[in-house]
């Protein structure tokens, strides 16, 4: 399935299957996403008056929550927000795998082991979150609580600039390339572990916008909806970059302000 750079886009996925089968991937992915934001909503309701951001530290009470509860809030939160933006890498596998007779079970394999990273990687935030749930309402007074804030959002705005985003939002949006060039062999253990790279990849497209939720807060619902939309823009878009560019000033911005007027971190982050 020869494809040349220029045509390698998101959108191209979308034309090497039959548009009953498109549709029928996208439903699915759609559908799932749907259920799983229906759920994340519910739990941000019933959370709603829990600190889990550090803007949030002295409005709200600090709650206990286990590993196991945490881990499947985080798990059900990535299905949300990543499973529409992978609608193409999902295409791009599954016409590669069918054109070699792989069935569906391979790029079921690969969906799997993309949503394994996201799922690892939610030790990092389950950390965090044990640790500002530590805080004592005193820190909402402090002067290093809004300086660190601050940091967080300047450095995740600056990473929008690095190569590393560049590099890793190229393979998010050249599906034939990615799969061509992490061609692991046939089967659903080579295309688990194709998954997997591809979650690494997205991860660093991706990580530096999540982790302005842990100033915002972890189930704030209105930030987790605006960096869905940024990460399906970004990755389906030709001009992804200059979103992310855009995004990442806006955020350095905004982490300056933080530093420079406190009150503004719990205003970003009701």
């Amino acid at each position: 399935m020869a494809v040349t750079r220029e045509e390698d886009t998101p959108r191209a996925a979308f034309t090497r299957l039959t548009w009953r089968i498109n549709l029928v991937v996208v439903v699915a992915l759609v559908a799932l996403s749907l259920f799983a934001w229906h759920n994340t909503i519910e739990q941000a309701n019933s959370m709603s008056g829990m600190v889990m951001g550090l803007g949030q530290i002295g409005s709200r009470v600090q709650g206990s929550m286990s590993a196991s509860l945490f881990l499947t809030m985080w798990v059900t939160m990535m299905a949300a927000m990543m499973l529409p933006t992978v609608a193409p890498m999902v295409l791009a596998h599954l016409a590669v795998a069918r054109q070699r007779g792989d069935g569906a079970l391979s790029t079921i394999a690969f969906i799997a082991g993309y949503l394994l990273v996201w799922s690892v990687i939610g030790v990092i935030p389950l950390f965090a979150y044990w640790g500002f749930a530590q805080l004592s309402d005193d820190a909402a007074q402090s002067h290093w609580l809004p300086a660190l804030a601050g940091t967080i959002l300047i450095v995740a705005g600056a990473y929008q600039f690095t190569g590393w985003k560049q590099i890793c939002l190229d393979k998010c949006q050249s599906p034939f390339a990615f799969v061509a060039m992490h061609d692991f062999g046939s089967g659903a253990r080579s295309a688990l572990r194709a998954g997997v790279v591809h979650g690494a990849y997205c991860l660093g497209c991706c990580w530096a916008l999540m982790a302005v939720l842990v100033v915002v807060g972890l189930m704030n619902l209105f930030w987790m909806a605006s960096i869905f939309v940024l990460f399906f823009v970004e990755k389906h878009w030709k001009h992804g970059i200059v979103v992310a560019k855009i995004a990442g000033g806006t955020l350095m911005a905004l982490g300056a302000a933080v530093i420079a007027l406190p009150a503004l971190l719990a205003l970003i982050s009701q």
